[in-house]
């Protein structure tokens, strides 16, 4: 089984063949971000495949919030830019919920978070904590604590 940095690593090797400049730059820049994170602390380790889709997902996630700057900067290029890379990220990250079951899970957390006698806004510390392991690395945090607020306000 080849980890996902070998394949990261892989695929990069096949993007600069195949000249392909959004692709190869994107994985390169990624690639650079997991050996940072794999030399940061004290000892130099290797990253686990969650850690490592963790970066990926950071990565990404920066991608999208560049996009979302460069268009309000009315730099439509720029901003086209970052979502292609962040359309290249998320081939390597897991299937993201859809909203329908994002909302799903987070309504069967609310449920028992009640049961355990949590309700209301002060709730949301309880439902995240039920809600956060179930969804990881499928929903952002702020997809997710959007979908617990609005349900425990409802």
């Amino acid at each position: 089984m080849t980890t996902l940095k070998a394949k990261l690593q892989d695929d990069l090797t096949a993007a600069i063949k195949g000249r392909d400049e959004l692709r190869s730059s994107t994985l390169r820049m990624t690639i650079a971000a997991i050996n940072k994170e794999e030399v940061a602390g004290k000892t130099k380790r290797e990253l686990s495949e969650d850690e490592v889709q963790k970066v990926i997902a950071k990565e990404a996630k920066k991608r999208r919030e560049a996009a979302d700057a460069f268009t309000q900067g009315g730099r439509a290029e720029s901003a086209a830019r970052e979502l292609a890379e962040g359309e290249v990220l998320d081939a390597y990250l897991p299937k993201q919920l859809s909203d329908e079951e994002l909302e799903a899970v987070v309504a069967a957390a609310v449920a028992e978070a009640k049961a355990a006698g949590a309700e209301g806004p002060r709730a949301m510390g309880a439902v995240m904590k039920i809600v956060n392991p179930k969804v990881a690395g499928q929903a952002e945090g702020g997809r997710v604590a959007a979908a617990v607020k609005k349900l425990l306000a409802g």
